[in-house]
C-alpha cells in the first residue's frame, strides 16, 4: 500500500475498525474513509454500490459486522446471520466490481467446529459441528471467508482473510446485556467495588452508560436486586458457567497491526489465524481482572449457565512465520482497556 492509496474501513467506529484506522494514520496513511452506519447502511446493496462508485478506494479492510456474547448470538440467531451475510455479499461483491486492489475480510475464530483439536489450525475450518449456540453468526463468516476464496479463484481478485480469536480493548462493548466476557468482567467488577465501597453515586452514574429505559436516579432496592440478578452485588460477582472452559484473548491494537501486516505481506487463499497462541480459564481470567479492578469480594460461578465451547486456542504458527508477533501481554491489556473505560 503506498501512503498516498484510498483505504476504506468498513465498521470504522467499531472496536476493530477504530483500531485499524489508528494503526494506519500512526503509519502515515492519510487516505483513510469511513462511514457511520447511519450514512451507509452495508446491507443495503444499491447503497454500497453509489458509495464504492464515489469514493472509488483501492484497498479495503472489512471490519463491519453484527457481534455479541453468546447470550445475542443466541437470542438475535436471524439477525446475526442476515446481517452479516448481508454486508459481507455486498462490499466484497462491490469491491470485485470496482476493481479494488486488495480486500482483507475479518472473520471470527468461531468458524472453527466445536471439538475441534487444540490448538486450532487453519485446516480444521469445516471438519465437524459448530458451537450451537453461535452457529448462524459462524456460518455467516464461513461464507465470507469462502466468498474471499472463490474470488480469488475464479477472478483473481486479492482478497483474503484472516481469523483473529477473542479481541479486546479500546471501544469494546460494555453493556452487560450483550457484552462479550472479558469487557463485561472488568464492567461487573467496577461496579461491585464502587457498591463494596458504598459508592452510590458513581454505580447510578456508571449505570447511565447504558442508555438504559430504568432511570438510574436512585440507589433503591428494586436497583440492588436488578444487579444481583446480572450477578453483581457488594459482597460477589457472579460468572456464567463453571469457569473451567479455557479461551484466548487478544489486545485490539496487536490485532489491528496483524491486519496491517497482512494487507502489506499476505496473498494466500487460505485465511491466516491471528492471535496470541497462549489461552487461559476463565476462572483464571476472572481473578486477574478482579485483581486489577482491585475488588477483594468473592467470585461465585454459576454452572446453571452454558459454557460454550470446552476450549478455543488458535495456532498462529502460520502468521508467525511471516514475521509477526503480539506484542500487549494480557495484563497490560486488561490494564489499558480498564483505564480506558474509566476514562470515558
Amino acid at each position: 500500500m503506498k501512503k498516498s492509496d484510498t483505504i476504506y474501513i468498513a465498521g470504522h467506529t467499531g472496536m476493530v475498525g477504530s483500531a485499524i484506522w489508528r494503526r494506519l494514520e500512526s503509519e502515515g496513511y492519510s487516505n483513510l474513509i469511513g462511514r457511520p452506519l447511519e450514512e451507509l447502511d452495508l446491507t443495503r446493496q444499491a447503497d454500497v454500490e453509489q458509495f464504492f462508485k464515489n469514493e472509488k478506494p483501492d484497498y479495503v479492510f472489512l471490519a463491519a459486522a453484527r457481534v455479541g456474547g453468546i447470550h445475542a448470538n443466541n437470542v438475535y440467531r436471524g439477525e446475526f446471520i442476515y446481517q452479516n451475510l448481508a454486508i459481507q455479499n455486498n462490499v466484497i461483491h462491490t469491491a470485485h466490481e470496482h476493481g479494488v486492489k486488495k480486500l482483507l475480510f475479518l472473520g471470527s475464530s468461531c468458524i472453527y467446529p466445536k471439538l475441534a483439536p487444540q490448538p486450532m489450525t487453519e485446516d480444521a475450518l469445516l471438519t465437524g459441528e459448530l458451537e450451537p449456540t453461535n452457529e448462524p453468526y459462524a456460518i455467516a463468516k464461513i461464507a465470507g471467508m469462502k466468498m474471499c476464496e472463490s474470488y480469488k479463484r475464479q477472478y483473481g481478485d486479492d482478497f483474503i482473510s484472516a481469523m483473529p480469536t477473542n479481541m479486546y480493548g479500546r471501544g469494546d462493548n460494555f453493556n452487560l446485556k450483550n457484552s462479550h466476557v472479558l469487557p463485561a468482567l472488568i464492567r461487573k467488577f467496577h461496579l461491585a467495588k464502587l457498591m463494596r465501597n458504598g459508592d452510590h453515586d458513581a454505580v447510578l452514574e456508571d449505570l447511565s452508560r447504558d442508555n438504559a429505559t430504568t432511570d438510574y436516579t436512585d440507589y433503591t432496592d428494586d436497583l440492588i436486586e436488578e444487579l444481583a440478578e446480572k450477578g453483581v452485588t457488594k459482597d460477589y460477582v457472579e460468572i456464567w458457567g463453571t469457569g473451567s472452559p479455557r479461551r484466548e484473548f487478544l489486545h485490539v491494537d496487536d490485532c489491528a497491526e496483524a491486519l496491517v501486516f497482512m494487507m502489506k505481506n499476505y496473498d494466500g487463499e487460505q485465511h491466516l489465524n491471528v492471535g496470541t497462541g497462549e489461552d487461559l480459564t476463565i476462572k483464571e481470567l476472572a481473578e486477574t481482572i478482579k485483581d486489577i479492578v482491585g475488588f477483594d469480594g468473592e467470585l461465585r460461578f454459576n454452572p446453571d449457565y452454558p459454557d460454550g465451547t470446552p476450549r478455543k486456542l488458535l495456532d498462529v504458527s502460520k502468521i508467525k512465520s511471516l514475521g509477526w508477533e503480539p506484542g500487549i501481554s494480557l495484563e497490560q491489556g486488561i490494564q489499558r482497556t480498564y483505564h480506558w473505560y474509566l476514562s470515558q
